[in-house]
């Protein structure tokens, strides 16, 4: 797991929480109560705990726990991948409220790896978090129980289905996204319209596709299932799914794709094979992250306003630890979508392939 803050004296053979629990005879939850100063443990069973946490390096010789901590607290933000400018979008809205707030925060990424998520999990008893954003794919019961067992409120984005009801979760329209974006280009006049989506059970690629279905029922255009392709997001694999679409004997002329980064694994793909865009085939991306301003043709995207929605979920867990419930406990923040250079009017002619 990667961090942007380290805690702990990084000893080898730290005991674990539980651990010290069993020897002093209370529960995990009392420990992590301790650990983080809170009011509703005995003087004696304090006492007990604490000098059991310096002993095995918890806290330093003599010192209060969690008087080391910022004034405001720390905020974990824990994300499955940081290298990439969707990443640093999502960073940038909880840290600016979060800053005005007062509080720090701490960014860890999974990777996408149970073990390290595991491992996130664990390392919270061990500093003074008191709250966390979650922009991970899911959260499993074991994880959610785990969070309440420790007193530690918050808030899921872009989960990869819809959490629990009263789990705090913020979302965006994906699905108004997806219609938009396909009736731009059925508006244009493309009537061969494929699309490539993220992670089939994901919530957001799911909600994409339907609503590219949805549009072109509205038109009365026919669903094929051979123009559509799930990937996971990134360019890699997007650009592998327009080679094969582009290469169909009656190729689409427009590519909706579901992020910006598939958007350019296309732009890679249409390069490789000679075609021009928007002139022989358009692209239509999702998310409108910094670059899509920047590329040439300048991208066509659906506008998913990130930092907004990290936003939400930083005014949501700070709403909890004012002992107060949010005033929703799902939102989702609307869409747009901005239209560049990338799509245009199909060619008169598409080329068959034998």
């Amino acid at each position: 797991m990667t961090s942007t803050v380290r805690t702990g004296s990084g000893e080898a053979r730290r005991r674990t929480l539980a651990e010290i629990a069993d020897q002093a005879g209370v529960s995990v939850s009392t420990v992590s109560k301790v650990l983080h100063n809170r009011s509703d443990v005995s003087a004696e069973t304090r006492a007990k705990v604490q000098r059991l946490l310096e002993h095995h390096g918890y806290l330093a010789k003599h010192r209060p726990a969690a008087t080391a901590a910022p004034p405001g607290g720390l905020i974990d933000f824990v994300i499955n991948e940081l290298d990439s400018p969707w990443a640093v979008e999502l960073i940038r809205g909880a840290e600016d409220v979060l800053h005005d707030a007062g509080m720090g925060l701490v960014v860890s990424s999974t990777h996408g790896r149970t073990r390290r998520a595991r491992q996130w999990l664990d390392s919270l008893a061990t500093r003074s978090t008191r709250g966390a954003i979650l922009v991970v794919p899911e959260l499993t019961p074991q994880q959610h129980e785990e969070l309440g067992r420790l007193g530690i409120p918050y808030a899921l984005v872009a989960p990869i289905d819809e959490p629990a009801p009263g789990t705090p979760w913020v979302g965006a329209t994906n699905w108004p996204g997806g219609l938009a974006a396909t009736r731009h280009l059925i508006e244009l006049g493309h009537r061969r319209i494929a699309i490539i989506s993220g992670p089939e059970r994901r919530l957001t690629s799911r909600a994409r596709v339907d609503g590219y279905r949805s549009a072109l029922a509205e038109a009365g255009l026919p669903f094929d299932p051979e123009l559509v392709r799930y990937g996971d997001f990134t360019h890699g694999l997007a650009h592998q799914h327009a080679l094969e679409l582009l290469a169909l004997p009656e190729r689409p002329t427009a590519i909706f794709a579901g992020s910006d980064h598939q958007a350019l694994g296309t732009y890679r793909a249409a390069a490789e094979l000679g075609l021009r865009i928007p002139a022989d085939v358009s692209v239509v991306g999702f998310d409108d992250l910094p670059f899509a301003d920047w590329v040439t043709p300048r991208l066509t995207t659906v506008r998913t306003p990130l930092a907004d929605m990290t936003a939400l979920a930083a005014r949501m867990v700070l709403r909890l630890l004012s002992g107060e419930q949010p005033e929703t406990t799902r939102v989702e923040v609307a869409t747009e979508l901005v239209v560049r250079e990338s799509s245009g009017a199909p060619p008169e002619r598409v080329p068959s392939r034998s």
